[in-house]
């Protein structure tokens, strides 16, 4: 099976196709059955025809928009998940309209019913056999050969990365490169090969794919290699950190009639970031409505023990450096901001952030309200208004802002957070310089199923109250 599946690819694709419409078919009509029956008139039944095409052949449209027909060799299961959700969201919103625009002789419940079922069924069967594959992979089956070009630390990091998920199915043949010794320890010396031999390796060896890993000096020469593989019909891998650590993804475009790497900032769908901003409407909501006696209990206790007011606005930079007024419970004494001056060697953060474990501006009601982050619960607000979301960096001062680098600024470009990866990795405890990171990996790797995640750890990182401050 695992061979057939590797030289037959297309044709387990088509039959793949063919499956996903016999099930949403077989599912339409017992939906139809059951909500419907069968309409007396004629136009009754070819309306209710029209809706089950689109019910039905929206399904392929809308797994190959999300990729789901390509090889998920290499994808994680939340991934998958992730993007059979957003295909069965898209069905459902086109077969609503379509039910609108036909007006069938059937219930608004129809589609919605049928579109739940149609995911669960096609959704169990594609990780079914996303399971199967990545067992009989790990078990030294239906495997890809490829080859890496480079020899320093990036092509050996991309060989532990491979040997680390045996569920890839992926084998090293070797490693391509101008020099005779690789220029990493970790990679053997018997498993280099030169530039020249390539044509030998595709002609002795089948070559499944090739992944460029080799440092910006290697470009130059590497372009007759990649006019060998491309003749040979193997697909190249272009590693995209090739430019630099804290790049953005690359996303393929056109720039007039040539084909063209942008680098924008953030490349996320349309689709899904609207998804998202559903998801922070409905979560914060709900959220504000559950929170509303922590916060009432919370408020009467900073009346009573300091004056001024209970919630603290504070500016801050939002998306795209964007400012907006935060809100956030108050903690601290009036004065503050005033000796904020005073304290800066007592900073226990680098780079331009200021934080301090102890402050001894936090009055005794905020030092408990900081511990467990209650007093941010008022961003729930912000959040609403689209100046935040439920997920996402959180956001800086602006006199922060200021003092960054020049790659420290890529963090402002999605939508600040209420909670993030830093949040729930050790808060203070990260440097700045690594909080950075964390937040342009976030960034770069964005996806619903991972907001879900970090959503899942904020309240344990939050009870356990770990670099708090």
């Amino acid at each position: 099976m695992p061979s057939i599946l590797k030289t037959h690819a297309p044709l387990f694709h088509s039959l793949t196709l063919c499956i996903d419409i016999l099930l949403s078919v077989v599912l339409f009509v017992g939906f139809t059955a059951l909500y419907a029956g069968m309409p007396e008139a004629h136009d009754g039944l070819l309306r209710l025809v029209g809706l089950g095409l689109v019910s039905c052949f929206a399904w392929p449209l809308m797994l190959d928009r999300f990729q789901l027909y390509d090889s998920q060799r290499r994808r994680t299961l939340l991934a998958i998940a992730g993007r059979l959700a957003l295909s069965a969201v898209g069905v459902t919103v086109l077969t609503l309209a379509a039910w609108r625009l036909l007006a069938p002789p059937a219930p608004p419940m129809l589609p919605v019913a049928c579109g739940a079922a149609q995911l669960v069924t096609l959704g169990s069967l594609r990780l079914l056999v996303w399971g199967a594959l990545r067992l009989a992979r790990r078990h030294g089956r239906n495997f890809r050969s490829v080859l890496i070009f480079g020899t320093g630390s990036r092509a050996a990091q991309v060989g532990l990365e491979i040997g680390r998920h045996p569920g890839w199915g992926l084998r090293v043949l070797g490693y391509v490169d101008d020099r005779d010794t690789p220029v990493d320890d970790r990679i053997p010396v018997e498993r280099v090969h030169k530039l020249w031999e390539l044509e030998e390796l595709l002609r002795s060896h089948v070559v499944d794919e090739a992944l460029l890993a080799c440092p910006r000096s290697m470009l130059a020469t590497l372009a007759p290699a990649v006019s060998i593989l491309s003749e040979a019909g193997v697909p190249v891998t272009l590693l995209s950190d090739l430019f630099g650590d804290l790049m953005p993804p690359p996303r393929v475009t056109q720039f007039g009639a040539l084909p063209a790497l942008s680098f924008a900032p953030v490349h996320h769908g349309k689709l899904a970031l609207a998804l998202k901003r559903v998801a922070d409407l409905v979560g914060a909501g709900l959220l504000l409505v559950l929170a509303a006696p922590i916060l009432a209990v919370a408020s009467v206790a900073i009346r009573l023990t300091s004056p001024g007011p209970v919630l603290f606005r504070q500016i801050r930079s939002g998306l795209n450096g964007h400012r907006f007024e935060m809100l956030k419970l108050r903690t601290m004494h009036l004065d503050a901001e005033r000796r904020k001056a005073d304290l800066l060697e007592l900073n226990e953060m680098d780079g331009p952030v200021f934080k301090i474990a102890d402050d001894p501006r936090a009055t005794a009601v905020g030092r408990f309200l900081r511990r467990f982050s209650i007093d941010e619960l008022p961003q729930l607000w912000n959040v609403l208004c689209g100046d935040m979301s439920l997920v996402g960096p959180r956001p800086p001062l602006p006199c922060e802002v200021s003092q960054y680098r020049n790659r420290d600024r890529r963090r402002l470009s999605m939508r600040p957070g209420l909670t993030c990866s830093w949040q729930v990795g050790g808060r203070n405890r990260i440097g700045f310089e690594d909080w950075v990171r964390m937040d342009l990996e976030y960034i770069d790797r964005w996806s619903l199923a991972h907001d879900f995640r970090i959503l899942a750890r904020t309240p344990s990182a939050v009870f356990r109250a770990k670099g708090a401050s």
